[in-house]
């Protein structure tokens, strides 16, 4: 028993340190840029102890409410059987809707919004967090400006190439690189302390309410800024399948709170004692010795905080596509052992040209600050709207708990993402025009979905008695397998009448296959396939994956050996039907004809469905049919 307790403890804390490097990296790299936004001058509150004080307590009082309160002892509580995320959130919140049906199209709708946002969120977060190690060569001499660009340029270049390569290798330094990082910002916020500990009155929260109303409309502006300390927070509830929620709650009350607190009560004794170091208080509270040390630790940290957020969008664009959100795209799988660990070429090559455009076109941490609230607060706002229907629908606590227990994070996140919107001509565009694109190309693509689902149905002969009709006089059979893909269970595929029409015979074992991607993270093997008899050796099979499951069709067939069904494979042929759609103007039910045209085209440039289901090429024909939307 001692030595399965002492594994348990090994296992937590080996689990506990790489969290550190993925969960943390995003927000442990805030100290960067935080302070500096909160007192900068643009903001007209001018400098001063009461002013210090202030901003360093609502620093101090938005981490305990919103990452400590509200992610870690809340939101991590609505996990999708183990999964976290705005996705899973949104597959559990729709499911939990069933008995009140009118909320899911707006929770759909909602929900994709603040995945949307995460994309902003996904470019920023490489741009802000490289620049501003970088910016730290400024801290030195002067004659490094010139080339901060380029040498931030080439850092991202570089952790996007890597990208293909898998994280597998880098990620065993994640954790120890990180801790470094914490280590080192909770030193030096120490050594300040030490230096004024006057600081330390910035944990009365009547300092940080003072900050936030005394200034009028200069304190709802700065709200702004102080959201820039809890970016990040989203990942904790985001990566909690990885890990799990105790390594995760424990790297944040052991390390990472104490670490960045001190930091920035580190960087606000340096303000009492220097205001004029506003101009990159981080940088200026290490001793020179310790500064280029402390910006290649920064930068390394930064690109581990980037990493994260990259395979974050990897993970969610992944999500989006088997919950029917995004058109199916190449994935490739970077570890044979972790299923999360996986790579989107599309997605990497869209992503690298986008946030080289933010750091060419923003040029500095400062400008690209007021770009970053709004996809954050936005995507936490969505979050913690979401929460509110699981916990009244799907654990069904009384309304007014419900209300109590979200109203609250409601109107703080309400707060700041107000006060985000301010930064909308100065920067704030930018996440949004992102998330727009990636709205309208989700909601299109879901639309176009049921549009052409719709003309299929209104088209489609009923299964079993077209089966009963056909075997009054039926057609030659020949040797070997037919698999018919279909998505609806119920009707028969349109291969199968082409191949009817044109080759005038039916194979002697015929299996109708439909795939379901289930609103749940995972479908255990023995849950995963369901077998019908359909009489005359023909034979319904549905196979079942949760979101985050590869679809597998190979392996899916062998797992219907335990139902009866054995597949040799050189004697099975997959049957495909493609659609070649043609956008109408005039439908009664369709979408506008841009967004048809948008449909036909995400669906025309979609990966192959034979890679996407891993089903073997050398066994596939494709009967094409052209439909009307």
């Amino acid at each position: 028993m001692d030595a399965q307790d002492s594994s348990h403890k090994q296992s937590q804390a080996a689990l506990t340190l790489v969290a550190l490097g993925v969960v943390f990296g995003d927000i442990g790299t805030s100290p960067l840029y935080a302070v500096k936004e909160v007192f900068s001058p643009a903001h007209g509150i001018p400098m001063g102890r009461e002013t210090v004080l202030g901003g360093i307590s609502a620093i101090f009082w938005s981490l305990m409410v919103v990452v400590t309160l509200k992610y870690v002892l809340l939101i991590m509580r609505a996990s999708n059987k183990g999964e976290g995320g705005i996705m899973a959130l949104l597959a559990l919140a729709t499911a939990s809707v069933r008995s009140a049906p009118h909320w899911r199209y707006p929770l759909v709708v909602i929900g994709l919004l603040g995945a949307a946002l995460f994309y902003g969120d996904a470019v920023i977060t490489p741009a802000i967090s490289v620049l501003s190690a970088v910016e730290g060569l400024e801290v030195g001499t002067a004659a490094f400006k010139p080339y901060v660009l380029p040498i931030a340029i080439g850092v991202i270049v570089g952790l996007f190439l890597m990208q293909r390569h898998g994280t597998a290798a880098v990620g065993l330094l994640f954790g120890p690189v990180t801790a470094l990082w914490f280590l080192a910002l909770g030193a030096v916020g120490l050594w300040g302390l030490a230096k004024t500990p006057e600081i330390l009155m910035a944990l009365n929260p009547a300092h940080a309410l003072t900050y936030v109303s005394a200034h009028g409309f200069s304190s709802f502006v700065v709200l702004g800024a102080v959201v820039l300390a809890v970016t990040g927070g989203e990942a904790l509830y985001a990566d909690m399948g990885h890990f799990g929620k105790r390594p995760i709650r424990l790297a944040w009350f052991g390390l990472v709170l104490p670490a960045l607190m001190l930091n920035y009560l580190g960087q606000g004794a340096l303000l009492l004692r220097t205001p004029e170091a506003v101009s990159n208080p981080f940088y200026l509270q290490y001793p020179s010795w310790a500064l280029y040390p402390m910006i290649g630790l920064a930068t390394a940290a930064t690109v581990i905080a980037s990493q994260a957020t990259i395979s974050g969008a990897y993970s969610l664009t992944k999500q989006a596509m088997q919950l029917g959100y995004l058109p199916r795209m190449n994935v490739v799988q970077t570890s044979a052992k972790e299923i999360g660990q996986v790579y989107l070429p599309a997605v990497n090559w869209i992503l690298l040209v986008v946030v080289l455009g933010a750091v060419l076109g923003f040029g500095s941490s400062s400008a690209l600050a007021s770009a970053y609230g709004l996809a954050v607060t936005g995507t936490m706002l969505v979050t913690t709207f979401l929460t509110f229907f699981v916990i009244r629908y799907s654990w069904g606590y009384p309304l007014w708990l419900c209300v109590a227990a979200t109203g609250f994070f409601i109107v703080v996140d309400i707060a700041f993402f107000s006060a985000s919107l301010l930064k909308f001509a100065e920067g704030g565009w930018f996440p949004v025009l992102l998330a727009g694109v990636v709205f309208t190309v989700m909601l299109t693509w879901r639309r176009g979905r049921e549009i052409l689902r719709r003309r299929l149905q209104d088209s489609a002969i009923p299964l079993e008695p077209f089966l009963k009709s056909l075997f009054e006089y039926p057609p030659l059979r020949v040797p070997g397998t037919a698999v018919f893909m279909i998505a609806n269970a119920e009707a028969v595929p349109h291969a199968l009448l082409h191949n009817l029409s044109h080759n005038k015979v039916l194979h002697e074992r015929v299996v109708f296959l439909t795939v379901q991607i289930e609103d749940v993270p995972w479908v255990p093997f023995g849950e995963r396939v369901a077998v019908e008899s359909l009489g005359r050796d023909c034979w319904r099979m549905t196979v079942r994956f949760g979101f985050k499951n590869k679809p597998d069709v190979t392996q899916a067939l062998e797992l219907a050996r335990a139902h009866g069904l054995e597949f040799e494979m050189l004697e099975t042929s997959f049957f495909l039907s493609r659609e070649t759609l043609i956008p109408v103007r005039d439908a009664a039910d369709g979408m506008a004809l841009w967004r048809e045209r948008m449909f036909a085209a995400l669906a025309r440039n979609a990966s192959s469905v034979t890679d996407y289901f891993n089903i073997p090429t050398n066994r596939v024909i494709e009967l094409g049919t052209k439909i009307e939307i």
